[in-house]
């Protein structure tokens, strides 16, 4: 799986771009988790938000999964990963939303993270 990550802010971008069909074939929205609005770009408004309470600049962490061009990894393949990831990143809990792309019968995996510790209402490192 090769692997891309990246510390952001601007979620409201971020959100426009996971949810655009022009570069691929099929776009689906798997899960928003901990947010209080189910629907991607009002969940990451929320992460804006909540980070304008902090001195943190890029408040979200942001992955793409991707397979090599012959490997097909199963939804629970990704949610595994994810969650291996989530783990050993000290993300467990926080506010996350994953996002599969399809492109060319292709699938690879978006997920975002709220950095934010929203008792402590500092960023996690």
């Amino acid at each position: 799986m090769i692997l891309k990550a990246k510390e952001r802010g601007d979620g409201a971008q971020l959100g426009r771009y996971l949810m655009a069909m022009r570069d691929n074939d099929h776009v689906e929205l798997h899960e928003v988790r901990g947010f209080v609005s189910e629907d991607l770009i009002e969940a990451f408004h929320e992460a804006d938000a909540i980070a304008k309470g902090t001195r943190a600049k890029n408040h979200l962490f942001s992955l793409s999964l991707n397979p090599p061009p012959e490997e097909q990894v199963s939804i629970d393949g990704f949610e595994a990963a994810i969650g291996r990831i989530e783990g050993e990143l000290g993300l467990d809990g926080q506010p996350r939303a994953i996002v599969f792309h399809e492109k060319d019968g292709r699938r690879h995996a978006h997920a975002v993270w709220s950095r934010i510790d929203g008792e402590e209402m500092k960023a996690i490192n």
